[in-house]
């Protein structure tokens, strides 16, 4: 369409234009049902299969073992913060986090109302510009689990590899990388994602979880965060929030006709690192995020002068590049440049960076 601009935001982030007219399309009238998705009932076989589809497109988008429970839940990751614990810091009650952002913070400070837990080590100091390194020696012998936030949105910082835990249980919050990059499911022990980012509307939690992992909650955890709970029946305790399901299983299928995660992986190395050659290029600008350690999906930017940074958004707003602010902890710039967002946006944002610093040096 002639007036979508290019959105560049972090979340809630752009949509495939080919799930979302087919959305449209279906808003009044899914499959010859007489009714949006939004009506149905949550018990009925229309949206049983809406559901049971989404889960099993996840599954095999992801190669998702059949030990692995598939959970869709509302509340966000920062509800996920409060369920983590709940559900897996049961045993010796004690877990160690890796601090390497705002959202790995939360995550740990939520963490510490229900047990002993410790930060392993903190990229704090340096504004969170890189990934503290830790091996399964600097953790403790009896740790429930250790908990890492694989790509940090705000910072542009990403794990390039599955860190050793010796064995202890590896979960990970993957709410801004989930489906962009192959990853081996077996090698965590839960991995949970907001959907706002590559999946769907914001109101859906994917939660991943190993069987073995589930139903060692306490007997006073609230009914609705029990993994348990979910797991049992199908994700459709209560009413569950089915039209963020519905575009979840629309971007799935979407994905899977495009060659699924590895066709995904491959388009995202070639923005990313067409965006990063630039800037590294640049005499203007400069990417804060140490190179061994840059996100995928949040390329983080500046050019070390505030007002010059504002104008940059301004006047990349005006050509239809929006959504560029850097988030307001840090300022500068960050370009999201997340599953949907073409080639052909991330052209056009380098074309206007190479134009702004001609007139601006």
């Amino acid at each position: 369409m002639a007036n979508r601009v290019y959105n560049f935001s972090a979340g809630p982030s752009m949509l495939p234009e080919e799930v979302l007219k087919k959305a449209a399309a279906e808003m009044l009238d899914y499959e010859g049902t007489g009714m949006s998705v939004n009506e149905m009932s949550h018990r009925s076989k229309a949206f049983e299969k809406i559901n049971n589809d989404a889960q099993a497109n996840l599954r095999t988008l992801l190669s998702i073992p059949d030990e692995y429970d598939v959970l869709f839940v509302q509340g966000g990751g920062t509800l996920a913060f409060a369920m983590i614990p709940l559900n897996l810091m049961t045993g010796s009650g004690k877990a160690d986090y890796n601090i390497t952002g705002q959202w790995a913070e939360k995550a740990y400070k939520e963490a510490q109302k229900f047990g002993d837990v410790r930060a392993i080590a903190s990229s704090k100091d340096d504004k969170f510009t890189y990934i503290p390194k830790f091996t399964a020696g600097d953790l403790r012998p009896d740790i429930d689990y250790v908990h890492v936030t694989w790509n940090n949105t705000i910072y542009g910082t990403h794990y390039a590899s599955v860190p050793d835990t010796g064995g202890r249980t590896l979960v990970t919050d993957m709410s801004s990388s989930i489906l962009s990059e192959k990853i081996d499911v077996s090698k965590f022990g839960c991995i949970y994602a907001g959907s706002q980012k590559n999946i769907a509307p914001a109101g859906l939690t994917i939660i991943i979880v190993r069987k073995d992992l589930v139903g060692k909650a306490g007997e006073n955890i609230p009914t609705y965060l029990d993994f348990k709970i979910h797991a049992e029946n199908d994700s459709l305790y209560n009413t569950p929030p089915a039209w963020c399901i519905y575009i979840a299983g629309e971007v799935f299928k979407h994905l899977l006709e495009r060659g699924g995660v590895e066709e995904m992986e491959r388009v995202n190395r070639e923005k990313a690192g067409k965006l990063y050659a630039y800037i590294d290029g640049s005499k203007l600008y400069r990417a804060p995020a140490a190179a061994e350690d840059r996100s995928l999906m949040n390329v983080v930017f500046v050019t070390g002068n505030e007002e010059l940074d504002k104008k940059f958004v301004a006047e990349a707003k005006a050509e239809g590049l929006d959504q560029l602010s850097g988030h307001r902890s840090i300022g500068g710039m960050r370009a999201s440049i997340y599953n949907a967002m073409p080639p052909a946006g991330v052209d056009k944002l380098i074309g206007f960076m190479r134009k702004f610093e001609k007139e601006n040096s």
